[in-house]
């Protein structure tokens, strides 16, 4: 398989790496990362991929006199979202890891299913955003498209071998975060450092926050939603603390199918990348009786935390407003990890923004990219951020 990894700096794409490592029947053909070029120079150095994109431009020149005065400039460097495109549609290319944060992967992905390449995929929000476009688009080119998030990829392997057999009930489980059990009261005072201190994954900063106000789960159901079609009213969250459950299904005689397994992220990549093949790899860990002993369920809290109850809410309307719900979300991310905002500001702010947003019910891509705008604008104005 000759790999392209969007997003090969972040934690998805270092894992996405290590898998690689151990398989030996992949190549790595393409990498893209945003601007850590000391990293993605190391990781050229090591792959020797035939391209490679640093989205910022004058990072991108700064690489390329660096090859150039190492004497390796046998890796095209390109830049922007033309750059990310052409990663993803390299003719070498067979399939395209898209693990990079934000909308920005939402072009990439659908030119990578436009061009025939399989995908596996990591990134969310182009699901989150354009489901209604991208999985219909997936099912007519015909290619392989493989869910990378932990609770989609547990899924999608309960859904193996089950042919037609109807799906009742998703159960998407969650970990709570670091704060289940507190108080609405109690979460204002919350900080920056209390609130990237997960339980039980090792994530980047944002999609670490949006663990801890359930946001990220909102934005599964959603993901669920258009993966597998799955009404919003049929998908349970439901919390279990620990993460050994990673998601369940339920089918209509009643049946229930679970993928249970660590908290380790390189168990669905490697899934992925080997066409539904498990495999070995290094430095892997199994769970022990003890962490199956301690198995429990609980229903979250969605009026404290309200981020999850928004995302379901989205689900349930369908079109530009799971846009705005994400978009929102991204920009008061951003300005809490700056400590221009507070913790509960993060959920105030999502709610007015999508109250504001008139729906359209099937966006076109400018419409997608429109709405994404109007919500970003909306954050901004209401917080007073420059």
């Amino acid at each position: 398989m000759n790999l392209c990894v969007l997003g090969s700096t972040g934690s998805i794409g270092l894992q996405t790496l290590d898998v690689v490592r151990s398989s030996g029947k992949i190549r790595i053909t393409a990498l893209a990362a945003g601007g850590n070029i000391e990293m993605i120079e190391k990781q050229i150095h090591e792959f020797h991929p035939s391209i490679c994109c640093i989205y910022d431009e004058e990072k991108a020149d700064t690489l390329r006199s660096r090859l150039r005065a190492d004497g390796r400039e046998v890796t095209e460097i390109v830049s922007g979202m033309e750059g990310l495109i052409a990663c993803a549609v390299h003719p070498y290319v067979d399939t395209v890891m898209v693990s990079v944060v934000g909308m920005i992967g939402i072009r990439p992905t659908i030119a990578a299913i436009r061009a025939g390449k399989n995908i596996a995929q990591a990134n969310k929000e182009p699901i989150v955003c354009a489901g209604h476009i991208i999985m219909p688009l997936a099912k007519e080119a015909g290619i392989s498209f493989i869910p990378v998030d932990s609770e989609h990829s547990a899924i999608f392997q309960c859904l193996q071998g089950e042919n037609d057999n109807t799906i009742d009930k998703i159960w998407l489980t969650a970990s709570g975060g670091p704060f289940r059990g507190r108080t609405a009261e109690e979460l204002k005072n919350v900080t920056v450092q209390d609130a990237l201190r997960h339980p039980s994954w090792n994530m980047g900063a944002k999609i670490t926050i949006d663990s801890s106000t359930l946001v990220n789960k909102g934005l599964e159901v959603i993901e669920a939603h258009y993966l597998f079609g799955v009404p919003a009213d049929d998908i349970i969250v439901a919390v279990q603390p620990g993460s050994v459950v990673h998601s369940m299904v339920q089918f209509k005689d009643g049946a229930i199918k679970a993928q249970l397994g660590v908290p380790d992220m390189r168990v669905p990549i490697a899934y992925a990348l080997h066409e539904k093949q498990r495999i070995a790899f290094e430095g892997k860990k199994v769970l022990g009786f003890e962490d199956l002993a301690e198995i429990r369920f609980m229903r979250p809290d969605t009026e404290t935390f309200r981020g999850l109850k928004l995302g379901i809410e989205a689900c349930r309307q369908e079109g530009s407003i799971t846009t705005v719900y994400n978009a929102a979300n991204e920009e008061a991310v951003a300005a809490f990890l700056a400590g221009k905002i507070g913790y509960t500001d993060i959920t105030d702010g999502i709610e007015a923004c999508m109250r504001a947003h008139q729906n359209i019910s099937s966006p076109d891509l400018e419409e997608i990219f429109a709405a994404e705008q109007e919500a970003r604008e909306f954050i901004r104005q209401r917080f007073h951020l420059s």
